[in-house]
């Protein structure tokens, strides 16, 4: 299955410096959606950032599927999402989600 991506390579510009790769939903590249929840986890390699992004809604089963998700350049969710920028040094163990009807995120805590 190809993946039809809401925005074109030709599309993403630099926004941020280098940092790495990010797990990201469908919902976010493919549909569009803003993003309504991201954590910062340990890398598992060299080439990750630990940024993990959602749009929110995604339930388990969804999330479980690999074919939902992909691993994307920071910056390239940068560009489907801006909002996130202010965000991105924030250190690992980080949870954030947005203020609804806002362009800010919050931290949360469990």
């Amino acid at each position: 299955m190809n993946k039809k991506f809401k925005l074109s390579a030709k599309e993403i510009v630099d926004l941020i410096p280098p940092m790495g790769g990010a797990l990201a939903t469908d919902k976010i590249t493919v549909d569009g959606m803003k993003i309504g929840y991201m954590y910062r986890e340990k890398p598992i390699n060299e080439l990750d950032s630990g940024w993990r992004f959602f749009e929110g809604d995604e339930g388990q089963e969804y999330t479980n599927n690999t074919k939902n998700s992909g691993v994307y350049n920071v910056n390239t969710i940068a560009n489907y999402d801006p909002t996130i920028i202010p965000y991105l040094l924030m250190p690992i163990g980080t949870k954030m989600e947005r203020i609804p009807g806002t362009n800010r995120f919050k931290e949360v805590f469990d």
